[in-house]
């Protein structure tokens, strides 16, 4: 038996949305990411690149549902609810929760997430730690039942934007299980709205981390966060609220080992600042329309979180609509051991124009925390970086050599 790929809650929380904002925003999620997914094919000199606009398989499923389910709810929808309704079984917590699902309700989260939360919808995301996509219960004797065997190795691993904890496995690997079966590590995945700031994130996760750190079975002797993309700023974030802002109150911040952050916007994402000038550093290179391009389309329609990756804002309130606005600067954590992994869609040793481009969304000098400014920089050490050549963001993910690296640095 599986879950239903759609639930109740799911369509009333989308008959809450305008018809036309949620099929567009679909299209537009898609469109990045079949074009962060895939390599583009350039044409001719003075021609736009070829645009894939449409993912497939699981994937296109996905946004073909939403889609599909925008035009379902776009008139009476509260008849076509009650029609529905005795097909739409509840969820059963025995079963796994299904891919499409998720990764359908992570990829509005992304983009209209803060609005979802603060309407109240059903379908923004409430932060939760999950294995299998199941929430953990944060109580000793239950979360020990739970796990069945639990290490004193911790790792906790952290999504990126418009994504979810589902999604770390990928063509076949998991960089969590990967540490587990290999280090003995007992892998733990944040799950989480990524719509919302990352500030706000950081504080609500601050809290939950505490609430795992004591209910967990043993005693922990090492304790682990690896965050892909947005999730690497999430991690930041909640370790500076656990250690100032909770004035020590908090236990787990000074007991973080490592932090591992793979392909995190630490300076920013220049494809989220479409429509903020920044896009002209590459305004003469076609690779640029074809990463910026679907990004555009949503002008002032951008969810907080979306807002935070133009500077990679950590602390404080996003940039301004001119992107100059500086926010607050939050350097690595003192008492942990940071790394950074830089992806190029080119060789390693790449160019100027290759290392802006990066992995086709955080250039590389953005993902080592590279900045000409010295109070912006973060000091990762020489041999706490990588750059991984012929790789994209979401390959990061699955990449062997990726792999290799967290087993040196973690092993």
């Amino acid at each position: 038996m599986t879950q239903p790929l759609l639930q109740a809650a799911d369509l009333r929380g989308a008959a809450r949305l305008t018809t036309d904002a949620v099929a567009g925003l679909a299209s537009l999620v898609e469109a990045m990411h079949a074009r962060i997914a895939s390599v583009p094919r350039l044409a001719g000199v003075g021609e736009a690149p070829a645009a894939d606009e449409r993912t497939r398989g699981l994937t296109g499923l996905v946004y073909g549902t939403v889609r599909g389910v925008t035009q379902l709810v776009g008139g009476s929808a509260e008849t076509l609810l009650g029609w529905l309704a005795p097909a739409l079984a509840a969820p059963d917590p025995r079963l796994p929760p299904r891919p499409e699902r998720e990764a359908l309700v992570a990829a509005l989260n992304g983009v209209l997430g803060d609005h979802l939360a603060a309407t109240d919808n059903p379908l923004a995301v409430t932060m939760a730690l999950r294995q299998s996509g199941r929430p953990l219960p944060l109580e000793r004797q239950a979360l020990r039942a739970h796990l069945g065997t639990a290490t004193p190795k911790l790792l906790v691993l952290l999504h990126g934007l418009c994504m979810n904890d589902l999604q770390w496995q990928r063509e076949g690997h998991d960089h969590g299980d990967a540490l587990a079966r290999e280090h003995g590590y007992t892998p733990v995945y944040l799950h989480y709205n990524s719509g919302l700031s990352v500030s706000t994130n950081g504080r609500i996760l601050a809290p939950l981390m505490e609430r795992l750190y004591d209910a967990w079975p043993v005693p922990i002797e090492r304790l682990v966060m690896v965050g892909h993309s947005m999730g690497g700023l999430v991690a930041r974030s909640a370790i500076h609220h656990g250690t100032l802002l909770q004035r020590g109150a908090l236990r787990w911040p000074a007991r973080v080992n490592d932090l591992v952050c793979l392909g995190t916007p630490h300076q920013g994402a220049p494809l989220e600042r479409a429509g903020h000038g920044v896009d002209l550093l590459l305004g003469a290179a076609p690779l640029s329309a074809w990463y910026t391009a679907p990004l555009a389309r949503l002008g002032k329609v951008r969810s907080a979180g979306i807002n935070d990756l133009r500077l990679g804002n950590v602390l404080g309130a996003p940039a301004g609509d001119d992107g100059t606005h500086p926010c607050a600067q939050v350097g690595l954590p003192e008492r942990t051991r940071c790394f950074a992994v830089a992806a190029n869609l080119g060789p390693a040793a790449g160019g100027l124009k290759a290392r802006w481009i990066g992995d086709g969304l955080v250039p590389v000098p953005s993902a080592l925390g590279q900045h000409a400014d010295a109070e912006r920089h973060l000091a990762f050490a020489p041999d706490h970086q990588a750059v991984v050549a012929d790789t994209g963001h979401l390959q990061l993910l699955s990449s062997p050599e990726v792999a290799a690296l967290l087993r040196q640095w973690l092993g």
